[in-house]
Parts: structure tokens; C-alpha cells; sequence
């Protein structure tokens, strides 16, 4: 299957090279961890109050993401959000639901890239800042090489205790990408990365050939002066009804076992951020 959005990716096979991809807004058509809130309701994890922040959030992100500051904010709300949460109980809830949430809203563009990039030779790992409990599945899922993801502290009893071990943002994901380069020997002049926002501006930076997907206002207008590529994804589409080569067992993934994602704290912490903002004003 043909597709304009594959256009430009070359076929080397040395030295090794990578796609990087953010997930949410770029692979998928939502925020990862936010697709799930019904399903955490469902198992306790959190109560109704949190579903209704959590639904207004995924409509705030969708039409605008989050900048830096709220995503500062995000990781704070993120720590007590998760504390106490059994992680064995959230990685059961996201195996269960996977396939019904998650199958639905990956772009149809998104996946086709991936699958030419594998053609290509090519790995391709998944940066995300969401937390890995959520982020490998959907790694798995799609086929993809590698997972990057923001990892939280888990205690003796098996459950988050609120800290972050690491959180994959903004430069983060830069010394991630580094990092992968030095260790698998890619050379990143020839890797290609995707995103839709702005603060993961240093990602796309570190790269050859960096691509602006479905971008925030702030990335656009960076991607016009840089003269990046922009990609438009808006077609959702189930993978197993046009992607049965996506099905292959990935490679073991590079973050291993984390934290319930910051794109959940997204649910709550812009919906609480500008409550505050109102109330203030």
C-alpha cells in the first residue's frame, strides 16, 4: 500500500538507523493514558470525580496539548495521582482493555510509517512521556523495536509510591534518543523523528530528518523556519485490518516497568490548573 507520508524514508542498511516516535497525538489519536480512565474507574483505581476531569482533559488535549508548565505541573499531580496504586493491578487493566481502547485510534498514516520504516531496516522506538505500564503494550502492539517511557518508583508492597524515577520529557527524550544512538550504533544523521509538540522540540532537533505531526502552534511555526516536513494524521484505523506485518514480536524494550503515565496526569492536572486559573482570576 502506497502512501504520501512514507515518501522521503530511504533504504540504508549501514550503518544502523532509527525512527523515534512520540505516541500520543502522533501515533495515536488521543492520550494514551486518558483512553484508560473508564477502565481505572472500573477497577478502582480512581473515583467518578477523576473521570470527569480526566474526559475534559482528553477534550483540552486534543485541542491544544499542554505546554510547559502544565506539563511541569502534570508530573507533580502525576506523583499523587498514582501513589498506591498496586502496579500488577494496572498492568492487568491495560492487557484487558488494550485491543478495544487503544486498536482504534492508531492513525492509519502513523502506522504505514512504521511499517516502512521496519521495510527500511530501520528500528523504531516509541518515546513517550506517558509511563511505561501503558506505553510498552502499545509498543508491543505496534511492532516497534523500543519503548521510552517516564518510569515511577515502586515500592517493596508492589505499589507506586508516588516519586518519579524518570521522567521522559523534553530533553529527556533527547539523551534518551543519545543515548540509544551510542549504544545501538545509530547514526542519527539519517534517523528520522515525529512529534506534535513543542516541548519535544530537542527530540526532533537530534535527527536527520525530523517531522512536525499534526503540530501544536509553537512546533508549527518552528517547523516552518526550520523547513521541517508537517504531516497531517487523521485517519484512526484498527491494525489488524491493514497491518498484519505490525504483528511481529518486538524487541525487548528499553524502559522496563514504570509508572502509569503523565498523559493521566494530563487528564487531571489541566483540568485542576485551570479551575485554579478561574478561580484566581
Amino acid at each position: 500500500m502506497g502512501c504520501t507520508y512514507a515518501q522521503g524514508v530511504e533504504n540504508h542498511s549501514l550503518p544502523r538507523t532509527a525512527a523515534f516516535f512520540d505516541l500520543d497525538k502522533t501515533v495515536i489519536a488521543k492520550s494514551s493514558t486518558l483512553t484508560f480512565s473508564k477502565s481505572f474507574y472500573q477497577g478502582g483505581l480512581i473515583n467518578r470525580r477523576a473521570v470527569l476531569r480526566t474526559a475534559y482533559a482528553q477534550f483540552v488535549f486534543l485541542a491544544g496539548g499542554a505546554d510547559h508548565d502544565q506539563m511541569e505541573r502534570m508530573r507533580k499531580y502525576l506523583s499523587a495521582l498514582c501513589r498506591g496504586w498496586n502496579v500488577q493491578q494496572v498492568k492487568e487493566i491495560v492487557a484487558e482493555t488494550l485491543h478495544d481502547l487503544i486498536d482504534p485510534i492508531i492513525y492509519d498514516e502513523a502506522a504505514t510509517l512504521i511499517e516502512q520504516h521496519h521495510t527500511a531496516g530501520r528500528d523504531v522506538v516509541i518515546v513517550s512521556t506517558s509511563g511505561a505500564e501503558v506505553v510498552e503494550p502499545i509498543g508491543e502492539l505496534l511492532g516497534a523495536d523500543r519503548v521510552v517511557a517516564t518510569r515511577m518508583v515502586v515500592g517493596d508492597d508492589g505499589c507506586f509510591t508516588g516519586e518519579v524515577e524518570y521522567y521522559a520529557y523534553g530533553p529527556t527524550k533527547a539523551e534518551a534518543v543519545r543515548e540509544l544512538a551510542e549504544s545501538e550504533g545509530y547514526d542519527l544523521a539519517r534517523c528520522y523523528a515525529y512529534s506534535d509538540s513543542m516541548t519535544d522540540l530537542p527530540m526532533l532537533g537530534s535527527v536527520g530528518h525530523p517531522h512536525a505531526v499534526n503540530p501544536d502552534r509553537a512546533l508549527r511555526r518552528e517547523a516552518v523556519t526550520r523547513e521541517w516536513p508537517i504531516l497531517d494524521f487523521h485517519r484512526p484505523v484498527r491494525l489488524k485490518q491493514r497491518l498484519p506485518a505490525l504483528s511481529v514480536p518486538p524487541r525487548p524494550a528499553l524502559a522496563v516497568a514504570a509508572a502509569i503515565g503523565a498523559a493521566a496526569a494530563t487528564a487531571g492536572l489541566v483540568w485542576y490548573t485551570s479551575r485554579r486559573r478561574t478561580t484566581v482570576a
